[in-house]
């Protein structure tokens, strides 16, 4: 579900749900939070990669799973998920997204949440909610403050896909590679970092944070309340249905 290796000074940490394409299930966002938890504690480690195993980086939440969930499941199981996204601004060592294949949804979120993005040129990005019926719950103030509020709201009405290089000229991702050279340039990206002066390295992510984290658990709550409200909906009730829940998830 994760799997995790070393670079040097270097954490990689792979989302290893290959044939889920990697989606964001309530087990992998426990397993990926105390991963990054006891790296961040690791004084020899001082940058952190975080990717997929191939095909795809992530695909979103998991929605046959989500399919199945009554509300307050539902409900707490994005709770969490969004606590995740939050927890990699909170860590002290800086955090590097490698996007290859699919990066929709929650896993558009996941790697935008990231302290530094490397999208592969051929890369998939596309926030796939509102198309489905719902707001996307968590993430959104956090998508926000790296591409601002008006290129966020496009990207949240999920109308068209963007591959890599759309995704670096809206500051969605901040370096492309060509394909399947994500993994090796955010290494190196990391590398660099973590040849930094650590303390001055870790205090330049602790400053911004307020800035890019500001307000983010009230807004991400404001977002929950009103993906709860959409799931009711017919046409959410409709994608979950296709999903094998029947659509009964209003329990």
């Amino acid at each position: 579900m994760i799997r995790q290796d070393r670079e040097g000074a270097v954490g990689l940490v792979t989302l290893n749900r290959p044939e889920r394409l990697n989606a964001l299930s309530a087990a992998l966002v426990g397993r990926l939070e105390e991963t990054l938890v006891a790296l961040d504690g690791d004084e020899a480690v001082r940058a952190i990669v975080l990717t997929g195993a191939p095909p795809s980086f992530c695909a979103g939440s998991d929605l046959k799973e989500m399919s199945q969930c009554d509300e307050p499941t539902l409900a707490d199981l994005h709770r969490r998920a969004g606590a995740l996204a939050r927890r990699l601004g909170l860590l002290e060592t800086p955090v590097l997204a490698a996007v290859e294949g699919h990066a929709f949804g929650g896993g558009f979120i996941l790697a935008t949440s990231c302290d530094l993005v490397v999208s592969a040129e051929d890369a998939i990005w596309n926030l796939a909610e509102v198309p489905s019926g719902f707001l996307p719950p968590w993430g959104l103030s956090t998508l926000a403050a790296r591409v601002g509020p008006v290129t966020a709201r496009r990207l949240t009405w999920g109308h068209e896909r963007l591959d890599g290089c759309a995704a670096r000229e809206l500051g969605i991702a901040d370096y492309t590679s060509a394909s399947g050279e994500a993994q090796t340039t955010a290494l190196e990206l990391a590398e660099r970092i973590a040849a930094l002066p650590q303390a001055s390295a870790r205090a330049t992510k602790a400053f911004f944070r307020s800035l890019v984290l500001a307000d983010a658990e009230t807004h991400d709550a404001a977002a929950l309340a009103a993906f709860v409200e959409n799931c009711r909906h017919p046409e959410a009730q409709e994608v979950f249905a296709r999903f094998g829940g029947g659509g009964n998830n209003n329990g």
